[in-house]
């Protein structure tokens, strides 16, 4: 079976931030990590009462309330499943159009992916019981994130299936720091529109990496093989 290293032919492996060993490394640090944020939140530990804290200076700071909303919005699953939709739809052209083997494997993968996210989101959400700033109300269910979730898998599934698409070192650079600002910015609207506190969104993006991971080591292990 023919083998590549051209951008888009067949039995390229899509390129992700680093080295695959740091992005390796980087799922299991975000795993550990996330298990002791859930620990301090459940327990309410010195970083839980930090978190609020912050949370609270953040809600009330000086960024427009309107532009903190369209950037938490970005979150949305009726903003990023039609992102992702359309990715997943041109990627698998794409693939199947230049004769890649298994052209399916990459889009679908990366869809069961984005529907593993609330399936593990609200049951956590549902077994930690975090209350959330006091605008809204005394419900819970505020850890992790399902936004900032839903914004980091989808958004970096289309990162990675469209990154074998992409010529240049510089353009893949800039896509990479485009889809961290996107979202650290949905993690900003959230949080000063009060919707969360800082920790659900970073034990949001803690949860995407460990999928986004998982969802990369599935298309490496069905890589065609020369």
């Amino acid at each position: 079976m023919r083998q590549t290293g051209q951008i888009g032919r067949l039995g390229t492996t899509p390129p992700v931030p680093g080295r695959p060993i740091i992005f390796r490394w980087a799922a299991v640090l975000s795993a550990l990590f996330f298990l002791f944020l859930t620990w301090q939140i459940a327990v309410g530990g010195a970083l839980r009462r930090a978190d609020e804290r912050l949370g609270d200076a953040i809600g009330s700071s000086g960024l427009s309330k309107r532009a903190a909303e369209l950037l938490a919005d970005l979150g949305n699953i009726t903003v990023a499943l039609p992102v992702l939709a359309a990715v997943l739809g041109y990627t698998a052209w794409r693939a199947r159009r230049d004769g890649v083997p298994r052209w399916w494997t990459r889009p679908g993968t990366a869809a069961l992916t984005m529907t593993a996210v609330p399936l593990l989101v609200v049951p956590l959400k549902e077994t930690v019981a975090r209350t959330g700033p006091a605008v809204m109300g005394p419900g819970t269910g505020f850890y992790p994130s399902g936004h900032a979730t839903t914004a980091a898998v989808a958004y970096g599934a289309c990162l990675l299936l469209l990154l074998p698409y992409v010529r240049g070192a510089y353009v893949r650079r800039e896509l990479v720091i485009g889809y961290t600002v996107l979202n650290a910015a949905v993690g900003l609207g959230l949080v000063r529109r009060s919707y969360h506190w800082p920790l659900d969104v970073i034990g949001g993006w803690c949860l995407s990496v460990v999928l986004l991971y998982v969802m990369c080591a599935v298309w490496a292990g069905r890589a065609p093989r020369g």
